[in-house]
């Protein structure tokens, strides 16, 4: 087993070498440029580390990671044009730097490019891996859609909402650690499992995302702190608040999220001491902490050492206690 920089380093010397100097230029130089952005490559680290759980070479896992890569920063350029967002990893996205046709046409070659990258595979494993990215890709677009929807909707429940980032977050990850399980011919048990813990560790994640935009340190989040409160996202913690809140501050919380105002400083803090009044701050710190258990319980069931499953529960811990 390496570590999780090792395999970060062997993933990225294998996306260096994926050529995508192609003509014509403008339809794959887009494609290089959101590729070579970064990031943590959290995805298909998982894919190449799960192979290496279930007892095969890492290496194989290779193309399949990078699939679920490319089909990852393939969301990522269409999202950004329906947000219409002019930042991606602090640098301009694809449809600022050319335009939105050249977004939304790179983002097509990229999705196809996804699928090519499993003909690498013998036919049982391309049939398995094909199966699951179709599955996982078409949530990926109802989760994106359920998260559009609810910008206008005011009566989004719990329930809704937590099959909105299971959708349009959980299941990639899913998706990538059974991936690699197949790549490793593991068990269709295991493979069920494993793809469970991944999943509900997104969940887990995503929830945690949410906090942290409330409530993380600003000179370690990354990103503007409260950047939720301003877009009037409907987000766990909104959602807690409106069920927990008496009628004066319920009211007063529906009223800040229904406007946009430059007066960002006092509406971040005013929905905040709602967050915490209410109960919907440790409301959701304990979903967070439910989601994770429930991921670290899955452990119990693979078919793999105790050494293993404690590197799973590790790898997991790193990445729920964080500030950032």
């Amino acid at each position: 087993m390496l570590s999780i920089k090792e395999y970060q380093e062997k993933f990225v010397a294998f996306l260096n070498n994926y050529s995508t100097v192609k003509e014509p230029q403008t339809l794959y130089n887009p494609i290089s440029y959101i590729l070579n952005l970064g990031g943590k490559r959290l995805r298909p680290v998982l894919t190449l580390m799960t192979t290496d759980i279930f007892n095969a070479d890492y290496k194989n896992a290779l193309n399949a990671a990078l699939s679920i890569e490319v089909f990852h920063n393939f969301s990522l350029v269409h999202d950004d044009i329906m947000d219409g967002a002019p930042l991606r990893r602090g640098q301009k996205t694809v449809h600022e730097k050319w335009d939105v046709n050249t977004g939304i046409l790179s983002g097509d070659a990229m999705l196809i490019m996804a699928y090519q990258l499993f003909e690498n595979y013998d036919a049982n494993t391309f049939q398995s891996l094909a199966k699951l990215f179709s599955k996982t890709a078409l949530e990926v677009c109802e989760g994106q859609q359920y998260d559009v929807d609810f910008e206008t909707r005011d009566n989004v429940t719990i329930v809704e909402y937590l099959k909105m980032i299971e959708y349009k977050t959980a299941v990639l990850v899913g998706a990538a650690m059974r991936m690699g399980a197949i790549v490793a011919n593991a068990s269709k048990e295991d493979q069920n499992n494993i793809y469970e813990f991944g999943k509900n560790l997104g969940i887990a994640f995503q929830l945690q995302d949410d906090y942290l935009d409330a409530f993380g340190n600003p000179e370690t989040f990354g990103k503007q702190v409260g950047g939720d409160i301003i877009e009037n996202k409907k987000t766990y913690l909104y959602i807690k608040a409106l069920e927990f809140s008496a009628e004066e501050d319920k009211q007063k919380l529906q009223h800040l999220f229904s406007i946009n105002t430059n007066e960002s400083k006092d509406k971040i803090e005013t929905v905040k001491q709602i967050f915490i009044s209410s109960g919907s701050a440790n409301a959701t710190k304990e979903a967070i902490h439910n989601y994770t258990a429930k991921a670290f319980s899955v452990l119990e069931l693979l078919n793999i050492s105790e050494d293993k499953k404690n590197l799973l529960n590790d790898f997991g811990n790193s990445l729920m206690n964080r500030n950032v």
